[in-house]
């Protein structure tokens, strides 16, 4: 009797509870716009909180642990010294100084005179960039081709605009025992295949990451003939545009014919000069474009740090002085990075693994195929193989790195998922202390 009546007592604090419960998921389903659903998941933010947790030894984020040139940190210490107007609002879509010195700097590379206050929009960061770009010019029914592997932002972008992702891979060549990112080619067919009277643009990399592979001239040019063929938008993401190696040459798109008026170019300050925690990006193209993306800029975050932005405006202008000279920045970034690219791939050569040589940018893939590891571990046991790996080898080993299937679509990505990627932008000892734990961990073996 006692027992049904405290069961009896229990019944409405059970009823409370599910009431609750029932009011939390209606509450929650009413709360979340539908854009963002099925886009929370970041592989950044698992893997950099993973390699944080067991302090690991980061080649996975693609920043450099190093300082930026002296001539930018002065620049930026002298405009944050330099008086009220350094910490107050500047102009919205940029600042004069930037904008100039960009517009200055860039017309001669695409061949035409680039209007500073109607062809430059400022972001925060080449992120803002493309988001302003999907937001604005991307629209429900749209269908925007994807060439993989991808920066993994684009997608939920896309999607976020109402749009349709389409995905056309990098495919190694057929018959080639592939060494070097130039080994990944774009399918002509299988491109154009994927355009219908619903496609409004093809978005890309390059050079690309995470494979690092510097898009051809004929490449190019077989992009922008379809572009102008079929009347679509092209969204060129650039950042890694000084960052080349053994004799690869980077083109921008929007300097071919009939591309300017359709190609929206995103670049960075940060990666420019090796400072991406300033967070100074931006977007270039016909003024027709980049007006639509100020709307979607001035009702989001309207403006960027003024100091940040007076400071790459100064280095671009050294290095408007110095361009194509040993002094200059943009020559002395890659020829000590080459060094870096070298030093892993010798290492990774040594304990077994494979490297893809990448033509430019921060990254090397490595094949993993070979590698035999326990990873029988329950918890990721539903996961891509390359996951698996990447968190094994942080936990297990204290190294971190990236699965290269993070940068490619569902349909595709478990045709490349034995592969991991590295940043080799670091200290030599960073890259050292790798080395070690991968010697290591091999004469284990």
């Amino acid at each position: 009797m006692g027992i049904i009546k405290n069961l009896t007592g229990k019944v409405p604090l059970i009823r409370q509870n599910l009431v609750r419960n029932q009011q939390k998921t209606i509450m929650s389903g009413r709360l979340q716009a539908r854009r963002t659903v099925g886009v929370d998941k970041n592989v950044w933010v698992e893997f950099t909180q993973l390699a944080a947790d067991y302090k690991a030894v980061n080649l996975g984020q693609g920043f450099p642990d190093f300082s930026p040139p002296k001539f930018v940190q002065e620049a930026f210490c002298k405009a944050v010294s330099g008086g009220p107007s350094m910490h107050q609002y500047t102009r919205g879509f940029g600042h004069p100084r930037l904008v100039k010195g960009l517009a200055k700097f860039f017309s001669g590379i695409v061949g035409h005179e680039i209007d500073p206050f109607e062809d430059i929009l400022v972001t925060v960061g080449a992120y803002q960039a493309l988001f302003c770009a999907f937001q604005a010019l991307i629209d429900k029914g749209d269908e925007v081709i994807i060439v993989e592997p991808f920066f993994d932002c684009y997608q939920p972008m896309v999607l976020m605009a109402g749009g349709t992702a389409v995905y056309v891979p990098l495919r190694p060549k057929e018959g080639s025992t592939v060494l070097s990112s130039g080994d990944w080619v774009l399918s002509a067919e299988e491109l154009a295949s994927k355009i219908t009277p619903n496609t409004k643009a093809i978005v890309f990399n390059t050079p690309n990451n995470p494979l690092g592979k510097v898009f051809k001239m004929e490449e190019l040019q077989m992009i922008a003939d379809l572009c102008i063929k079929h009347d679509l938008l092209c969204f060129c993401d650039e950042v890694y545009e000084w960052l080349t190696y053994d004799g690869a040459k980077h083109v921008k798109i929007a300097s071919l014919p009939g591309m300017w008026e359709r190609t929206i170019t995103v670049g960075s300050g940060g990666k420019t000069f090796s400072a991406t925690g300033w967070k100074v990006g931006w977007a270039m193209g016909s003024g027709s474009l980049i007006k639509h993306m100020k709307i979607i800029h001035q009702n989001s975050v309207y403006h960027c740090a003024t100091a940040a932005q007076e400071a790459v405006a100064q280095g671009f202008e050294r290095e408007h002085e110095l361009f194509g000279t040993p002094e200059s920045y943009f020559q002395q970034l890659p020829a000590m990075l080459q060094n870096k690219r070298l030093k892993l791939a010798s290492c990774l050569q040594s304990v077994g693994l494979q490297p893809i040589m990448p033509e430019g940018g921060y990254f090397m893939i490595a094949d993993i195929s070979s590698v035999k590891v326990d990873l029988s571990d329950e918890s990721t046991k539903n996961e891509s193989y390359d996951f698996r790996f990447v968190k094994w080898l942080i936990k297990e080993k204290g190294l971190a790195t990236i699965p290269v299937s993070a940068f490619f679509s569902a349909e595709h990505s478990k045709d490349f998922d034995k592969y991991i990627r590295f940043c080799f932008v670091k200290e030599d000892s960073t890259l050292d202390a790798a080395e070690d734990i991968l010697r290591k961990w091999s004469q284990r073996e």
